[in-house]
């Protein structure tokens, strides 16, 4: 990363290096002096996002009533890294947790109004659901293979005929309106808090336009239920939606659960409590 900067950005060589305290999946990443971030894509998958985060960043950050990320730079493959890489303003704040968060209903309705105002930007000529988004925005039979396979690891740990119905109620609806803007990838790591209240969204990777839903497995995953009632009305999302996003969450907690039970327990153990909010929210609406 010395070698990267130093070559292509020799204006900032002289800035100390640092990688950060939690770096991601996807990239790796390192502060830059005290006011710049320097991501690294870790595959050829990953560095997809690099042109559409450089292109679209700029136009949405007006946009919208949270920080997001700003390009500064964009790297080119050198010194025996492959992929295009990127330079970004530092954006202070702490990653989204019971830990940081004061109110779980603000920031509920904070968050929602970002993807509301994110939903409004004109979506003429965004990405559309691919490769490089792993197909958010999408349909979400796309997984359907995955998720009914994790069911069947899962047989007899969970409820296989309600997950089941859960899964078969979201894959009977569909968007059926315009294409819209989304995150794609609304989850704690993503999601910076000062002060107790949520200040920016970070990672862009997974953004592009088509059917919104997937932004809302965060209702499964984060929020409880004063809080996750606020955001879906704060929303205004339809019945179809909720059930897809609620699909989203599903597909993601089965998937991940079942790869955890023998290698990771603390992972184990936070997708299974996912996968019971699920569950008790889906009877409760019933």
């Amino acid at each position: 990363m010395r070698r990267l900067v130093a070559r292509q950005f020799p204006r900032w060589a002289d800035l100390p290096l640092r990688s950060v305290a939690v770096s991601g999946w996807d990239n790796q990443t390192f502060h830059l002096g005290d006011r710049m971030s320097v991501r690294l894509p870790t595959a050829a998958e990953y560095a997809l996002a690099v042109d559409k985060e450089h292109r679209w960043l700029p136009m949405l950050a007006p946009r919208v009533p949270l920080r997001i990320p700003t390009p500064l730079a964009k790297g080119e493959p050198d010194e025996g890294f492959g992929f295009h890489w990127s330079v970004y303003e530092w954006i202070d704040g702490e990653p989204a947790g019971v830990d940081t968060i004061a109110d779980l209903t603000e920031f509920a309705v904070s968050l929602a109004a970002f993807l509301v105002a994110l939903r409004q930007v004109d979506p003429a000529g965004g990405p559309e659901p691919g490769l490089h988004n792993w197909f958010r925005g999408g349909p979400l039979r796309v997984y359907d293979v995955q998720t009914r396979r994790a069911i069947g690891v899962l047989n007899g740990r969970v409820p296989g005929d309600l997950v089941t119905e859960i899964w078969q109620l979201a894959l009977e609806t569909s968007w059926e309106c315009r294409p819209v803007w989304f995150h794609g990838d609304i989850a704690p790591g993503n999601l910076l808090v000062r002060d107790g209240a949520l200040a920016a969204v970070i990672d862009f990777g997974t953004c592009g336009v088509g059917d919104p839903a997937c932004d809302l497995a965060i209702a499964w995953t984060v929020l409880t239920r004063a809080s996750r009632e606020a955001f879906r009305a704060r929303l205004d999302i339809d019945p179809g939606t909720w059930a897809r996003g609620r699909g989203w969450a599903l597909w993601k907690a089965l998937v991940v659960h079942a790869r955890a039970l023998h290698s990771d327990n603390a992972v184990a153990v936070e997708t299974r409590r996912v996968i019971d909010e699920i569950l008790t929210e889906y009877a409760e609406s019933r």
